[in-house]
């Protein structure tokens, strides 16, 4: 898995996020820096967990469809004499 990488806009609005959670929950504020560093160390450590339940998710997506298009498959197909 690559590493998880966001775009200057989206750590902006991240940490602007942690911040208002640790104001908001915790009744502390937390500098820039801080939630930056916070956000880096559940990016590195916690990231993995969320993006293999992503995997996960899509995979099981996938195979419902897959089943709904191989019944729809079978419903087209047109009887013979031979038998599988």
């Amino acid at each position: 898995m690559p590493e998880i990488k966001f775009t200057a806009d989206e750590t902006a609005i991240i940490v602007k996020k942690i911040q208002l959670y640790f104001i908001e929950e915790l009744k502390q504020e937390i500098g820039r820096f801080d939630a930056e560093f916070l956000l880096e160390f559940f990016s590195s450590e916690m990231g993995t967990y969320f993006y293999n339940r992503g995997l996960y998710d899509a995979q099981a997506i996938l195979s419902s469809k897959l089943e709904e298009w191989s019944e729809t498959i079978y419903q087209l197909e047109r009887p013979t004499e031979f038998r599988k």
